[in-house]
């Protein structure tokens, strides 16, 4: 007997253990193990339905895509010179555009971890330098004489 066998929507011994043990480790489980007893037989059909939902959807945005490669983004001709040619320079225009954005945001990363990086040398210093105070020998004067100190040579 296989798996699919055992665990099927229907009320066998296998199914009933699931359910009961799914409420003992986390009742949501145990609730799901419910629902699918009782409506798992539809199932197959909510996933055949479903499916076509999502092809349908998919199908639709391929269309999309194909219909803005052919007027927006190819170099399909319309027939109209004028109107190929004022497309042909918007096209170039706004590449042109594009390549300034680009080495904009390129010089403003370079900008920002330039910041970071000096940022973090100022942190790292200023660690280094609180860590050489606290560890820094502590002298204390020895008197000199009779100031009350350890050593008073008479």
């Amino acid at each position: 007997m296989n798996t699919t066998a055992l665990i099927r929507p229907a009320w066998t011994p296998a199914t009933i253990a699931m359910m009961v043990i799914g409420f003992m480790v986390f009742w949501p489980l145990g609730l799901a193990m419910i629902a699918y007893i009782i409506w798992g037989d539809r199932l197959e059909g909510f996933k055949r339905d479903a499916n076509r939902a999502t092809d349908g959807i998919f199908a639709s945005c391929r269309r999309g895509a194909d219909k803005a490669h052919r007027w927006g983004h190819g170099n399909a001709r319309t027939g109209n010179v004028a109107f190929d040619d004022w497309r042909g320079t918007e096209l170039e225009r706004l590449a042109e555009e594009r390549k300034k954005l680009d080495d904009m945001l390129e010089e403003f990363d370079e900008y920002a971890r330039e910041l970071r990086r000096a940022k973090d040398q100022d942190e790292f210093d200023r660690f280094m330098a609180n860590r050489n105070r606290a560890t820094a020998p502590t002298t204390t004067p020895r008197s000199r004489g009779k100031s009350g100190g350890l050593l008073d040579e008479a």
